[in-house]
């Protein structure tokens, strides 16, 4: 099976690379750079930009592809430019949308792929989710043979993902901890999430590349683990040996310090989320996320402390957590002395 995978090297990507590499699938590459340089034998690559149209056309004059997977489109203006380029080169069209798109605030607490796409909190959802609107359009107009999966909250060996931390330098919320300081949880720490493993998630995605019954349809690959965030939390306390200091800091008092975290956290994080996987089981036989966070977190740690390069620490998204608790700490306590003197 000949593959493209556009991106590859992210961290949901890289899963999914070497997955398709172990079962024996032609892959190649599109990505910018040398960024995840240690792939798996036999893998090609372009080095180019995907916006550089020109050049990705040269680069695949001739080629035909069982699937592309677009895992770095954002917006509909990509997903123009994939279908231009890939229209009648690949019997699949994989386009990696987000989890988040589903409806806010949810409805039922079960969330299927038939759950309504609406967020009217988080820009990057309205994206995606126009996305699929465009592809579903290019579907019904020209058969444009199309597949959408729908990630949510992943993690990897080398990443640490918490609702309150920072992408680039993960182990920024590990080194507090360790420290004795505190950490944010959002919310009261009560609500229910899923947050799945890479390679769980490859297993899913992998597994639909080529599959011609997959077409038109939308797929949500996650774990069937749900756990609340304060358990979540203290998993990666107990990962890196140390009891956690959690501060529970409401939606709206972090939103209105700190508005770009209205988004991520009032448009997807801040009510408990739970997926039904039957679909992603019933279109592939015998899959099953098996990774579970306390396992996979405790991986995770270990590869941090085998090598204290990889131990980078955001100092401004440190001194920013310190400053929020420090205002919410003197609000609660402003509040409760305001509440008894009335």
């Amino acid at each position: 099976m000949k593959i493209l995978f556009i991106g590859g090297t992210g961290i949901i990507s890289t899963a999914c690379t070497e997955l398709a590499a172990e079962r024996g699938m032609d892959v190649t590459l599109v990505r910018r750079g040398q960024r995840g340089a240690d792939l798996p034998p036999g893998i090609r690559t372009i080095e180019a930009d995907i916006d550089d149209i020109e050049r990705i056309r040269k680069a695949l004059a001739g080629e035909k592809f069982d699937s592309v997977v677009d895992f770095i489109a954002f917006t509909p203006e990509q997903i123009e430019r994939d279908i231009a380029l890939f229209r009648g080169i690949t019997r699949q069209f994989v386009f990696v949308s987000t989890a988040s798109a589903y409806q806010k605030p949810v409805g039922h607490y079960l969330i299927t792929e038939s759950t309504p796409l609406a967020n009217p909190f988080w820009e990057y959802s309205q994206l995606k989710i126009a996305c699929e609107d465009r592809l579903m359009r290019a579907y019904r107009e020209e058969g444009f043979p199309f597949t959408v999966i729908r990630p949510s909250l992943t993690y990897s060996r080398t990443q640490i993902t918490l609702p309150v931390n920072t992408w680039a330098k993960s182990y920024t919320v590990v080194d507090r901890m360790r420290q004795g300081k505190p950490v944010i949880v959002p919310g009261d720490g009560m609500s229910l999430w899923v947050i799945t493993h890479n390679t769980d998630f490859a297993k899913g995605l992998v597994g639909l590349l080529g599959l011609n019954q997959a077409i038109g349809h939308a797929f949500h690959i996650t774990s069937d683990e749900a756990m609340t965030w304060d358990q979540y939390y203290t998993m990666v306390a107990e990962a890196a040996g140390v009891e956690p200091r959690l501060v529970h800091i409401p939606i709206d008092f972090l939103s209105a310090c700190v508005p770009e975290m209205h988004g991520g956290l009032r448009g997807d994080k801040a009510v408990s989320v739970v997926f039904d996987n039957t679909k992603i089981k019933r279109f592939v036989p015998g899959y099953q996320a098996t990774k579970t966070y306390a396992a996979g977190v405790r991986e995770t740690i270990a590869w941090f402390d085998a090598d204290d390069g990889r131990k980078q620490i955001d100092a401004e998204a440190g001194a920013r957590w310190d400053r929020l608790i420090d205002a919410w700490q003197h609000a609660l306590a402003a509040g409760v002395q305001r509440f008894q003197a009335l």
